[in-house]
């Protein structure tokens, strides 16, 4: 069975992710970052997530950019937006996917693994230029530019199956591989239980996604909060 490393970070893209690894028959290393994110709560979601779904390890690497700022995310200074904004939203972590995949893609090679999953999706997504269909070709590119195992033939694969699908595809493909999105969590201002918001982006476009799929939504929101229209 051949090896493969799978961000996971909690969320609904990326247990689905986890599920399309597993049934394309690869031994799935689950790799999610404690970045300094605010909503650190979905990091409790990623263990459940792979454990449910059968990753032979789960590491937690802790790798702090909120110093950085910039985001609403890792800036307590910055609110989560409750309203969509033109252009890229203020939720963008600056170079978090890049860094993302460097630590995959380095754990990957120490691991024999050629295979690098990533649930970025640019359909059904809230702008950010790392989830784009160019971008992880050309971090494909890099990867095996800059590794041993590249140079000596035996390349990577930066594997997106959900980067041309809408939400309700991804939780409809999920469905039939047996994914529980109540172990899940999307929200980027959930609360400490892990309950989510209602309001942000991610909460939106969750709860539209359930909807257009005909299935119901299991998100635990907080008290008093109904789903986002």
């Amino acid at each position: 069975m051949t090896r493969a490393v799978v961000l996971v970070s909690g969320g609904l893209d990326s247990a689905t992710v986890l599920a399309l690894a597993r049934r394309d028959g690869h031994a799935c290393h689950a790799l999610s970052l404690d970045y300094g994110q605010r909503h650190r709560v979905e990091l409790q979601a990623a263990a459940r997530v792979a454990e449910a779904l059968g990753a032979v390890e789960h590491r937690t690497m802790a790798l702090d950019i909120g110093w950085m700022g910039g985001s609403a995310l890792t800036d307590a200074a910055i609110p989560v937006p409750n309203a969509p904004a033109a252009g890229i939203p203020l939720t963008y972590v600056p170079a978090r996917n890049t860094i993302f995949l460097a630590v995959a893609l380095g754990w990957a090679e120490v691991l024999g693994a050629r295979d690098i999953y990533i649930g970025a999706n640019a359909v059904d997504y809230s702008g950010y230029p790392d989830c784009r269909p160019e971008f992880l070709a050309a971090f494909e590119r890099v990867a095996n530019l800059a590794t041993r195992a590249g140079v000596e033939g035996d390349g990577f694969r930066v594997q997106a199956p959900l980067v041309a699908l809408s939400k309700a595809e991804i939780i409809r493909t999920g469905l039939d591989l047996g994914v529980d999105y109540g172990l899940t969590l999307s929200c980027y201002d959930p609360d400490p239980d892990g309950r989510a918001c209602g309001q942000c982006d991610a909460c939106r476009l969750r709860s539209r996604g359930f909807a257009a799929a005909g299935s119901p939504d299991p998100t635990r929101y907080r008290p008093g909060v109904r789903p986002p229209a």
